[in-house]
Formats: C-alpha cells, structure tokens, sequence
C-alpha cells in the first residue's frame, strides 16, 4: 500500500471540545467538511448525537460522540485513556471548551473565578499534555486552542476570563517554539464578541453587552473557517476581523498604562 493510499484508507481525525455549540459545533463542521474523521467531546450527549448525525449524513465521516465533564481532571484522563483504548489517533486537538463570566470581580464568587481557570485553564493545560505525547511519537500533529482578543489585554468586568485567554495565547505562542522540530504546530484563534450562546447570555445579563452594535460581532461560521484554515497552515496566531486586528495590534504597541486606561474606561462602563 503506498503513502496515498494509505491517506486515503485512513483519513486524519479531529477531537474537539465543547463541540455541542458555538464556535466548537462550526469548526467541526470545518474539519468534517475537509474529510476529518471527528471525536466530539462536550457535556450534552443530546447535543453531541445531533451534531454527529448531522455531519455523518452531510460529509460521510465517522464520528464519535464522548461526552464529558471537562471540568474534572479525572474525567479528562479518562477522556483521553478512552481515545487510547480505542485506537483513535488523534492528529489534531481542538481546545475550544471554555466558560465566561462577565461583572465586577468581587462581586462573583470565588468558586467561580476558579472554574473559569480549572476549565479554560487547567483544563486546556492538561489536554494539551495528554495528546501532545502521542503526537510527538507519530512525529506529526496539530493543535488549535481557542483563545480570545482578550487575550491581549486586561479588561475590567472580564478580569479572569481574559486571563485565562491570556494565559491560553502565552501557552501556544511558547509551545510553538519548542515544538518547532518535531511536526507539530499550534495555533491560537483570537476572535473577538462573536454569535454563540456563551455570548447570547452575557447580552442577555448586561446593559451595556446587549447594546453591542451588530458591526463588532463576528459571524461564528466565518471565526471557524478562518480558524481551521489558520490550523492547516500552521500559523500561530490568527485574529478573525479587521476591527479585531486593529484592537489587538493597538494593544500590543501602545505603552501598557494606555492599553489599562481605555481597557479600564471601557471595562467599568460594563459594571
């Protein structure tokens, strides 16, 4: 059998998390459209089997459906012994899962703040290790962590969201460098306010997020194409949306007690 052919008998496969919604459901649409064999991971069993019926009729592909509590270790250990077990060689990992909180920090509590960091923190940390060690032994692999234009900057009324973004940017961006010789890319999507429900219920609970003008929320279709095809690439970091750029390239040049002071006056607008 030759490399072709063998390509062919086994097409790559694709585990995402949080893929029964949002930004997680459009990219595996992404994948399942290029020929991605999937694992889709996410709480919602419901949720995941429509999702997989949708995409096994539409592309052909074989999908598997393993829901689970990301927000415990264990069961992430047991997520990937189960990928093992079956025999799923995973080439490349999606770490979309991810909770927002939006308010005053003190005013939110201290339980919270930390399952912010133990899902979009700890959580991405850890897959990211699991899967990584099989990938470097097949010398090949991708991993696609969804970050944030909050990333780049703190933001008042999102203190610990946008640090754990921080956090999953600073992760790639390193990671990138050292894994540059074994055949394995990262890649951080940094999009920016997009259409998902995580978004829908944050408008929903604050004034000032429901008056967001439609010009700065982002299409979830287009944050998903431009995603996988930033992760195909290899690029490192793709910010989706011109506006978005902008803000992020601003961020990343003007002096920090500039980038605090807009942050701030924009952030506590938001309490």
């Amino acid at each position: 059998m030759t490399h072709t052919d063998k390509a062919a008998a086994n097409p790559p496969r694709a585990l995402i998390t949080g893929a029964s919604a949002g930004i997680g459901a459009a990219l595996a649409r992404q994948f399942a459209a290029a020929g991605h064999d999937l694992v889709l991971v996410a709480r919602s069993k419901p949720k995941l089997r429509a999702l997989a019926k949708e995409l096994k009729a539409d592309h052909g592909v074989k999908v598997t459906v393993l829901p689970t509590d990301l927000s415990q270790a264990d069961a992430r250990r047991g997520l990937f012994n189960e990928v093992e077990e079956g025999g799923f060689a995973i080439n490349v990992l999606v770490n979309n899962a991810g909770i927002l909180e939006m308010g005053a920090f003190a005013d939110i509590e201290t339980g919270r703040h930390l399952d912010l960091i133990e899902l979009n923190v700890a959580g991405l940390t850890q897959l990211t290790h699991l899967f990584l060690g099989p990938m470097i032994a097949r010398g090949e692999g991708k991993v696609l962590n969804v970050a944030s234009i909050a990333a780049f900057q703190p933001i008042p009324s999102l203190a610990t969201y946008a640090a754990t973004k921080a956090y999953v940017l600073s992760l790639t961006e390193a990671l990138s460098e050292e894994l540059k010789e074994t055949g394995i890319t990262l890649t951080a999507l940094c999009p920016g306010i997009t259409a998902t429900d995580m978004v829908a219920q944050a408008q929903a609970s604050n004034d000032l997020a429901a008056r967001l003008p439609g010009l700065v929320i982002s299409d979830v279709d287009d944050v998903a194409a431009q995603g996988f095809t930033a992760c195909m690439k290899g690029e490192v970091i793709r910010v989706p949306g011109v506006l978005n750029q902008a803000a992020t390239l601003a961020a990343r040049s003007a002096p920090k007690w500039l980038v605090r002071a807009v942050g701030g006056l924009m952030g506590r607008a938001a309490l």
